[in-house]
């Protein structure tokens, strides 16, 4: 029996919650067949019945058009509407209260609480004159961080591949200052010789160690949104 499914063509066709949904799904199980069953559940607003319906070759077709879209890179998205309503993100980073930084920081740290952050991020419009806008103060609320759960991914996934390169530059400016800062600690160092204070020492080794910390924050940075391990899996028993 044939299945008839809306297949989204990208990701400004799947919301923030369903990806939520599907994560938490891949987060507690092990099953790679069932994972990629609940993929094409969620994310084509099927039953796990009807896509037990569908042909073998058809679900890892599915499979592979979801790893694509999900390769393709991701922008940000300066403005979207939603519900009627057009969003925009802050215009001006440096003029962010620390309580939106706070809330964007904290709340990209899991993809459970991305609405909460994505609230922060992109507000309604006010006013707008060309490529410029103005935003609605923030004043945080359950209800509009329930809102941005219907966002579109893409939009969300812009943002935070944005915010996160935003991070990371600093983090490097930080390190090539601390860097540039060690370095005259040692020399300084090799002037005095033995007749340097031993909190000297301490110094530079607290400074060395800043530095290691935000090299290893650096690396951490892990974008990978999508991860469906199932398709080399399912390849091989794919019927000739």
């Amino acid at each position: 029996m044939e299945i008839k499914i809306n297949v989204p063509k990208d990701l400004s066709e799947i919301t923030l919650k369903q990806y939520q949904d599907f994560l938490k799904i891949q987060s507690k199980n092990d099953d790679e067949e069932f994972i990629a069953q609940k993929m094409i559940s969620i994310f084509c607003g099927i039953t796990m019945l009807e896509v037990l319906k569908i042909r073998l070759t058809s679900l890892n077709d599915l499979i592979e058009h979801f790893t694509t879209i999900f390769s393709a890179k991701s922008e940000l998205i300066e403005r979207f509407t939603l519900n009627g309503v057009e969003y925009g993100h802050i215009p001006k980073l440096e003029d962010m209260s620390f309580g939106e930084y706070i809330d964007l920081e904290t709340n990209l740290a899991t993809f459970d609480n991305y609405h909460v952050a994505m609230s922060a991020f992109y507000r309604p419009i006010k006013n707008k004159v060309k490529h410029m806008h103005s935003l609605e103060d923030y004043e945080p609320s359950e209800e509009k961080q329930r809102t941005m759960l219907d966002m579109p991914l893409d939009v969300a996934i812009g943002a935070t591949v944005f915010f996160y390169n935003l991070e990371t530059e600093l983090l490097r400016c930080s390190l090539s200052y601390s860097r540039e800062q060690v370095k005259k600690m040692k020399v300084q160092t090799s002037r005095v010789g033995d007749s340097s204070p031993s909190s000297g020492d301490g110094t530079l080794q607290y400074m060395q160690s800043q530095m290691e910390t935000l090299q290893s924050s650096i690396q951490s940075r892990d974008l990978t949104f999508f991860n469906v391990s199932p398709i080399s899996h399912l390849k091989s028993k794919r019927t000739k």
